[in-house]
């Protein structure tokens, strides 16, 4: 039988819930049937769910290095917590009786090698009528691409004059006088917006048109400046995405670039490209330090987000999971990671700032001291250079409106009724926390340790504040020589 080790499975898992519920599915009896193929390349069990009929769950080892799950449930999840239940039972040595390969997975194992020696089929060992099909089959793959993509992008500088129209009349008529009639057919035009593969204006339409709701309801001036810079970021996508366009069709030119206005403009990156780009690293050491949950109004969807520290460089990256409220039962929502991913190609989104970063597999091994180490290593030791670097960031309108970044601190106090930090160069800025998010200041009273406020390693996120108009820090961990304390799981 298979050897299988918790470490491969939890590695397979997309992440730690669905490797809990799995080994839960296990623990408590949830397949009534339980078969492998004789040669052990094939294994499958059927699974009692929340559905009328039982979920057939399967995992084929036909090829050592690229094993395929399969389920007949619709989770999302690649693989799905039944998947994972299956490897799990493997785990525990269940008896699992002897059975054919059935025939589906045989054809799908006989396509599957057919497609792999037809592309491993070297130049020099077709025939010039084989050469001459390959040719002529990849020339016309890639006219259809190319056309589809001029077309689309056609579509899109169609919809950016719709975008526009729709600011220029929310800029003539004034943010502050528009009523609930008006609100109710700007909301139809945006929505109109994702006929033309236009989901990044439309989102940000979307979003000012909440924020100048709000602010009709109850005049709270926090809710004018949002708009404000909605407005700002929106005007600037629909300028620079016209030009890209613009460029693209003059230029003849559509291929994929390194650039945030792709995504923007209704794209949607797949791993491989992002590595043809060379947006990648090999065998990458993230340890995560921050972990929290947010709704967004104007996408419709929870995002679930985890801050990962790069532990060769420093550097900070997100890793996001968007969970759209009419596929919650769909897609499962992401869960802290309490470790180090041991991560054999991360693969980074284009952009500035705390970039997206996904990858397809990991290992996940507990905290070693090395890793703390390396944290306060690479701790910034000046908040007022950080700043000065975080203010140009910040100007950007297509940018994040925020920088999270590990401070190195010699205290962290209250002056007044407010929190400050003050750095290893005896220079302070004010810690407070952003709109929209989770509140953590008030936490830093409740640490158990006085300590924790002394000579560590703070996980902040620079941000512009719009009331008191100055750049202020919220504290999201505290990391020591030996433990990060969350102050967001």
């Amino acid at each position: 039988m298979r050897e299988v080790n918790e470490q491969q499975i939890l590695a397979l898992a997309p992440n730690a819930a669905a490797a809990s519920n799995g080994k839960k599915i296990s623990q408590k009896g949830g397949f009534v049937k339980l078969e492998r193929s004789e040669d052990d390349t094939f294994y499958m069990g059927e699974c009692s769910g929340s559905g009328k009929s039982n979920y057939i769950t399967s995992a084929d080892y036909i090829d050592e290095n690229n094993p395929v799950y399969r389920c007949s449930c619709p989770s999302r999840q690649f693989p799905c917590k039944h998947s994972l239940a299956l490897m799990y039972e493997m785990l525990a040595k269940k008896e699992f009786g002897i059975c054919e390969i059935p025939e589906d997975i045989q054809k799908k194992r006989e396509k599957k090698q057919a497609k792999a020696n037809e592309v491993a089929k070297p130049e020099s060992e077709m025939t010039e009528e084989e050469k001459k099909k390959a040719e002529k089959k990849k020339a016309s793959a890639a006219k259809t691409a190319k056309n589809a993509r001029v077309k689309k992008i056609k579509t899109q500088l169609e919809g950016l004059d719709l975008v526009e129209k729709v600011v220029m009349e929310l800029m003539s008529a004034g943010l502050g006088t528009i009523g609930g009639a008006s609100i109710k057919t700007y909301q139809e035009l945006a929505k109109q917006m994702g006929d033309y593969y236009l989901p990044g204006p439309q989102r940000l339409c979307s979003q000012l048109l909440i924020e100048i709701a709000e602010f009709q309801k109850d005049q709270d001036e926090s809710h004018y400046d949002a708009a404000i810079s909605v407005l700002e970021k929106l005007w600037s996508l629909i300028k620079k995405s016209r030009q890209y366009l613009n460029e693209k069709i003059e230029n003849d030119d559509v291929t994929l670039e390194d650039t945030v206005l792709y995504e923007e403009l209704g794209g949607i990156w797949k791993l491989s490209e992002l590595e043809e780009l060379g947006k990648n690293k090999k065998d990458a050491s993230l340890m995560q330090l921050s972990f929290w949950v947010v709704y967004d109004e104007a996408r419709k969807e929870y995002i679930d987000t985890g801050c990962w520290a790069d532990l060769d460089t420093g550097e900070i990256y997100m890793n996001y999971n968007y969970r759209p409220i009419k596929s919650l039962k769909y897609v499962k929502q992401e869960d802290s990671v309490f470790g180090v991913a041991k991560v054999p190609s991360a693969v980074f989104y284009p952009g500035d700032g705390n970039v997206r970063v996904r990858w397809d597999n990991a290992q996940i091994r507990p905290y070693e001291q090395t890793d703390y180490e390396a944290i306060f290593e690479h701790a910034v030791t000046s908040v007022k250079q950080e700043a000065k670097a975080v203010k140009n960031f910040l100007k950007n309108a297509m940018t994040q409106p925020w920088m999270i970044q590990l401070i190195s601190f010699n205290k962290i106090g209250k002056i007044g009724e407010d929190y400050v930090l003050v750095d290893k160069n005896n220079d302070t800025i004010l810690l407070g926390d952003m709109q929209n998010m989770e509140e953590t200041v008030v936490r830093l009273s409740m640490l158990p340790n006085a300590s924790l406020l002394e000579n560590q390693v703070l996980l902040g996120a620079f941000y512009y504040n719009q009331e008191n108009r100055r750049l202020m820090v919220q504290p999201l961990s505290i990391i020591t020589q030996d433990a990060v304390v969350r102050l967001l799981y």
